[in-house]
């Protein structure tokens, strides 16, 4: 799984100790190298088929060590990677004979509910943010499970329940600090270096190291969460219905259609444990006196097999399935965007769901139009502002055994929805074949993404990534 255009730099035995020495006393936080016992920890990502040996992690404690990661990398020519909340699908978080840096210890979330703003370290989970601005009754769109970093979901765009109300994580992102190629640290946005502020708006991690995140929040607190699931055989009649649904549902009404094998949760009987189902998941955020009837169209949609509907904090049901999302599964994803959910696309997805091939993964089709539609195309870098939904196949497995056919499978689920499917892919779900889509997927905007790169890391320093090179 090597990225097209990312050569391997066997640099790491030739990496001195003495130089790696000289890093450590510049460092506040941990330098981890291949001497050290717990270094196979430290360069483990949440995809276990990746297994890749950098020169050293550094776990980042302050600034400083990332402005000494950053020049250290650079001049001593070490592709560098960065881990925020680790969960990249191609696990970009770590590299061969790379610098890692592991913001793992830098989660803090500090809250300024007269303002309705946080700001997030780099190591943020959505569990920890939500947790947070809860106490608030706040919140702003963030991913579909707790365990999904801030700031890379951000850095890619960041579709989630709340997007069709407020809009992506990067329409709502206010400020940010980062560290560029030079070791200079800057704040970025719509008044502070503004051509910055708008390529990390979806032009993911190119641009420099993002050490904290400031968001524009919004009055959430209890909400009236569904989890709809039906025998696979209902596939085509619940997803036309969902479709539609949808497509004329107020904006405070989110939820995605999905494919799965029949979770272990109390609600669905035992004899539909591990069999292939289509599911509704979302929640109403409107007046709550309306929750319920919401709900009752996809009760009647098709027949049940299992369903939960009720009240909960909406960080309640943001980590509802962290359970089948655990670090160490081996994973493979794919991804395209739909301007329809047309007929033929449904057909693609009634042949593949009903033969998703373990438990812990998960087909979905989230839908990104309301407040993300409003956002012009060449607002923020990210570009797909009139698609409808956006599928992600994230297959994820346990036995490496069982590699090849899963990654086969997920591949011809992907070929399937192709002629349905517009060029390019969210790269948030982007897999690290697919470097060859990058162009693709940001369109018009290509040409100024190239620009701010070739100015703030004309070296492509940061290009352990879905990359834009600089010219």
């Amino acid at each position: 799984m090597e990225q097209i255009g990312l050569p391997s730099v066997t640099v790491v035995n030739k990496m001195s100790k003495i130089a790696l020495e000289g890093l450590r006393e510049q460092l506040r936080g941990q330098l981890i190298t291949p001497e050290d016992p717990d270094y196979d920890a430290a360069r483990a990502v949440f995809n276990a088929m990746v297994d890749k040996r950098p020169a050293g992690v550094i776990r980042v404690a302050q600034v400083s060590d990332v402005i000494a990661g950053v020049n250290f990398a650079r001049d001593n020519s070490l592709p560098l990677a960065i881990r925020g909340g680790g969960h990249s699908a191609p696990g970009f978080g770590t590299w061969d004979d790379a610098l890692v840096l592991d913001f793992v210890n830098r989660t803090g979330v500090r809250v300024d509910p007269e303002n309705s703003t946080a700001r997030a370290e780099a190591g943020t989970t959505w569990a920890d943010f939500n947790h947070a601005t809860h106490a608030f009754g706040l919140a702003t769109t963030g991913g579909i499970v707790g365990s999904t970093g801030v700031a890379g979901l951000t850095l890619g765009g960041g579709i989630g329940y709340l997007a069709r109300k407020y809009g992506l994580s990067c329409d709502n992102l206010v400020s940010a600090d980062i560290v560029t190629a030079d070791g200079n640290f800057l704040t970025v946005s719509e008044e502070r270096n503004e051509d910055l502020f708008w390529a990390i708006r979806g032009g993911g991690g190119n641009f420099g190291v993002v050490t904290s995140l400031e968001f524009q929040l919004h009055p959430v607190d209890m909400v009236h969460a569904g989890i709809i699931i039906y025998g696979a055989e209902n596939i085509p009649a619940v997803a036309r219905f969902y479709r539609d649904y949808i497509g004329s549902a107020p904006e405070e009404f989110g939820a995605f259609l999905g494919f799965h094998q029949g979770p272990p949760v109390p609600f669905l009987p035992e004899e539909w444990h591990g069999k292939s189902v289509c599911v509704v998941v979302g929640m109403w955020t409107g007046d709550p006196a309306e929750g319920e009837s919401r709900w009752q169209p996809f009760l009647d949609a098709a027949p049940v097999a299992g369903s939960m509907v009720a009240p909960m904090p909406y960080p309640a049901l943001n980590v509802a399935f962290d359970g089948l999302n655990q670090k160490g599964m081996q994973g493979y994803w794919k991804a395209n965007f739909l301007r329809e959910l047309n007929d033929g696309a449904i057909a693609a997805h009634a042949r593949f769901g009903a033969t998703v091939t373990s438990v812990n993964t998960a087909v979905h089709v989230y839908p990104i139009d309301g407040a993300v539609s409003r956002v012009g195309a060449q607002d923020t870098a990210f570009v797909h502002r009139d698609m409808k939904f956006a599928p992600v196949i994230a297959t994820q497995w346990a036995d490496p055994k069982d590699n090849e056919a899963n990654i086969a499978w997920a591949r011809a689920y992907a070929a399937e929805l192709a002629p349905h499917s517009e060029a390019g892919g969210y790269i948030n779900f982007m897999d690290s074949e697919d470097q060859s889509r990058v162009r693709s997927n940001y369109g018009p905007n290509w040409d100024r993404l190239v620009a701010i790169k070739s100015k703030y890391d004309p070296g492509n320093l940061f290009r352990v990534n879905q990359n834009i090179a600089p010219a």
